[in-house]
């Protein structure tokens, strides 16, 4: 997200929940990093280019392999190293006629073959859970709409939600969108979410920190756990 838009003078930022996070009830979530619409040889990438219309995804696929993969490996590996929730959400029907989701869900699905069990639904091997994490499949672009996520992750002592994953201005921001309604404390991770183009990218990450939540790059995220780590054992 360029400077102009996180420096944006606008008269909600006088009113904008101010937080820092929570080493300990703080968790990362990976929303949707599948081989349905994040990978451009299997799903969508690859229905695509059997109709010629690569180009179409050129900028996603660009994003999520050179930008997004690496900035979510980093937050895993830190997070994961000390000893912080990982949470994975994936988006597909649990049924062989996708009759569990809704019309604007299924005839999207159906094309890329996004069901539990196909290989589509799968999470990327570049970002593959690990034994214990946090798995849930939802059947809305938003997960609290279809799980009950906030019941859950209360439950585990999660008050801070750090986001990443596609796409920015759906099954990313629905989500966070919803958690931030629900009292939680949340984070979209720039680099690390991708989208159809830059520009919808940018005003999705303009549009949250008005007054849901914050935005910030990876790095970013990183070096405030860091920190607040360091104060408190201090």
């Amino acid at each position: 997200m360029s400077e102009t838009i996180r420096l944006s003078n606008d008269f909600m930022s006088r009113f904008t929940h101010g937080f820092v996070l929570d080493p300990g009830g703080c968790a990362l979530v990976i929303v949707d990093m599948q081989y349905a619409s994040a990978c451009r040889t299997t799903g969508l990438g690859e229905v695509l280019a059997k109709e010629g219309l690569a180009h179409l995804a050129a900028y996603r696929f660009d994003r999520i392999e050179q930008t997004v993969i690496p900035a979510m490996q980093r937050l895993l590996n830190y997070f994961r190293s000390n000893g912080l929730r990982v949470i994975y959400l994936t988006v597909g029907s649990e049924m062989p006629d996708y009759s569990d989701l809704f019309p604007h869900m299924q005839k999207i699905a159906s094309t890329f073959n996004n069901r539990v069990g196909a290989r589509e639904h799968e999470i990327l091997d570049e970002l593959k859970p690990l034994p214990g994490e946090f798995v849930r499949n939802k059947t809305t672009t938003g997960a609290f709409a279809s799980l009950n996520l906030a019941t859950t992750l209360r439950a585990m002592g999660v008050t801070d939600l750090v986001f990443g994953g596609v796409s920015t201005d759906l099954c990313v921001d629905n989500t966070a969108r919803a958690a931030s309604d629900l009292g939680f404390n949340c984070v979209l991770v720039d680099d690390a979410c991708a989208t159809g183009s830059q520009d919808i990218h940018d005003a999705t990450l303009r549009i949250f920190q008005r007054s849901l939540g914050r935005v910030a790059s990876a790095d970013d995220v990183i070096a405030e756990l860091t920190s607040r780590r360091s104060k408190d054992r201090a």
